[in-house]
């Protein structure tokens, strides 16, 4: 079976480059290229243009990428989306995470790399690696082996939204030294560094959905 993928990206050579890799390998197919999110969308309205993986840049013109996969994960939850960038920000990475992308490269990438990266977001639903700017963590694929408290749960859902740390401790009715204790507490027991491997941790066991 062959998948089909659409290549968003505002550089029109690099999109073009990225197509031949992708037409390359032997799971895939190109169905078209788009420099914008709002290109992709009119796209759609033909639904012989629906593909069933976009490959998304995220600085473009218009309509960004976290824009665009937000969008996607609304009106047309059936196709997976596939991050390529330069941005290695944490900042970057959690919000394209939270739009809903099922995995997280960077454009230089080894084309193997990207190949298996394609194949484990059809076939498994998604794809992270440690590769990302050296921050997300390979313990992901572990089962929890040590107990979350009730409120560390509570803390780790809120920890995948948009509210800084102090914000959760007003939602959570505590001070934000106690935020701080329950973050410390998490990082240590899931064995992850930072925001975006609590978000990670959390799509991965069902505690956050995109």
């Amino acid at each position: 079976m062959n998948y089909s993928v659409v290549v968003v990206d505002d550089h029109f050579l690099l999109s073009q480059a990225i197509g031949g890799l992708v037409q390359d390998f032997k799971k895939f197919k190109v169905l078209y290229l788009c420099k914008n999110g709002s290109e992709l969308l009119d796209k759609f309205d033909d639904k012989k243009n629906i593909p069933d993986l976009v490959l998304m840049d995220i600085k473009m013109p218009i309509l960004n990428g976290i824009e665009t996969t937000e969008i996607l994960r609304k009106d047309f939850p059936n196709v997976k989306v596939l991050a390529l960038s330069i941005e290695e920000d944490e900042y970057t990475i959690l919000k394209m995470l939270r739009a809903g992308a099922r995995g997280y490269l960077l454009k230089d990438t080894k084309k193997n790399v990207l190949e298996e990266a394609l194949i484990q977001v059809m076939e498994k639903g998604h794809y992270y690696t440690n590769t990302v700017s050296q921050i997300l963590v390979d313990s992901l694929e572990n089962e929890i082996d040590t107990e979350l408290k009730e409120k560390e749960i509570e803390f780790i859902k809120l920890a995948c939204t948009d509210l800084s740390y102090r914000e959760i401790s007003e939602a959570m009715g505590c001070s934000y030294k106690t935020v701080e204790g329950y973050r410390d507490s998490v990082h240590k027991k899931l064995k992850v560094k930072n925001r975006i491997g609590l978000v990670l941790f959390a799509i991965h066991h069902n505690l956050f959905t995109p």
